[in-house]
């Protein structure tokens, strides 16, 4: 039922030069929620703890552990608000719309305190050129709602496709999960092998939280907004360590293409949401990109890749 549901769901009409005023605030936004969330949990590897999750009404931080038990933070997208609730049975919420950033945050840090949730935060975004530390950001800031829904709605049906390409995999792999600091939402394979350090930077970015990310060997795929650099809604899919072979591999759709700039494939979102089947055209995607790597970067196929359509065929009444 859920993937008959996702077919016949209409994805929405997403194009970066509308979205990206809106789309610029929340990132900042999930930045201030994000590193409450770096702070209050233990370290997980690949910086697994820091990431939110896609909700039926938005994103979330998913249970934070904190002096008195745990609390959550959650981006609403169908109320535009932001809702904090703890197991104490207490809750306090920030309307989500045209505001500056030093406001939002500002506000967020109110309602922590009525809450007696103690933390504090790095206040200078993270993977941004040029931050300005959130209390400092005074500048206007547009937040259109109706936007904004649009875009959760992508990420709502992305997250679907890519829970359903996770599973085919008996490896180690993350969960779907966004990231605030590159404002991606994303899933990763592992071979089970170390990688080479990584040599790569990212504004305010320790250079060993990059290379722990990298440490091992990785298949990763995602949904990125675009910037103004690359003004375009993408899927993205990457590899590391990677060699020139992987460039030159043939990959679905036949839109897709290999960016020598970016070092990466990436398929157009306009491909996806157009096609007669947008979720087969993703898993397309995902699944001839990771066959890419696996195939330059020799891969035990065999042992990390796994079916259960069987169990899901033979077995699946019991779910009811």
């Amino acid at each position: 039922m859920g993937d008959t549901a996702l077919q016949t769901s209409k994805w929405p009409v997403l194009k970066f030069d509308e979205l990206k005023d809106t789309l610029t605030v929340v990132q900042l936004w999930t930045q201030v929620v994000g590193k409450i969330r770096l702070r209050k949990m233990p370290w997980l590897n690949h910086s697994w703890h820091v990431t939110l999750y896609v909700t039926p009404y938005g994103l979330s931080t998913g249970s934070i552990p904190y002096e008195h038990g745990s609390f959550q933070i959650d981006f609403d997208f169908h109320l535009h608000q932001l809702l904090i609730i703890t197991s104490m049975g207490k809750r306090e919420s920030v309307s989500l719309g045209s505001r500056t950033v030093a406001d939002f945050y500002g506000a967020v840090f109110e309602k922590l305190k009525a809450l007696d949730i103690q933390v504090s935060i790095f206040t200078t975004p993270s993977e941004i050129e040029g931050a300005i530390p959130f209390e400092k950001d005074h500048a206007p800031r547009t937040y259109n709602a109706e936007k904004m829904a649009d875009y959760w709605q992508a990420l709502v049906r992305i997250d679907g496709v890519f829970t359903r390409f996770r599973s085919r995999f008996t490896g180690k792999v993350s969960p779907v999960h966004f990231f605030w600091g590159g404002f991606d939402l994303a899933v990763t394979r592992f071979s089970g092998r170390d990688a080479p350090p990584h040599q790569g930077q990212s504004p305010n970015m320790p250079a060993v939280v990059m290379q722990e990310s990298y440490s091992k060997e990785v298949s990763s795929v995602g949904f990125w907004p675009g910037s103004e650099q690359y003004p375009h809604v993408v899927f993205y899919a990457y590899c590391y360590p990677v060699n020139e072979a992987f460039g030159e591999q043939p990959v679905k759709p036949q839109e897709a293409f290999y960016s020598t700039e970016m070092g990466e494939f990436l398929l157009h979102y306009d491909v996806v949401q157009q096609s007669d089947n947008p979720e087969e055209t993703l898993l397309d995607f995902l699944q001839s990109t990771y066959e890419a790597t696996a195939k330059t970067s020799n891969w035990d196929r065999k042992a990390l890749e796994c079916d259960f359509s069987h169990l899901e065929n033979e077995y699946g009444c019991f779910r009811k």
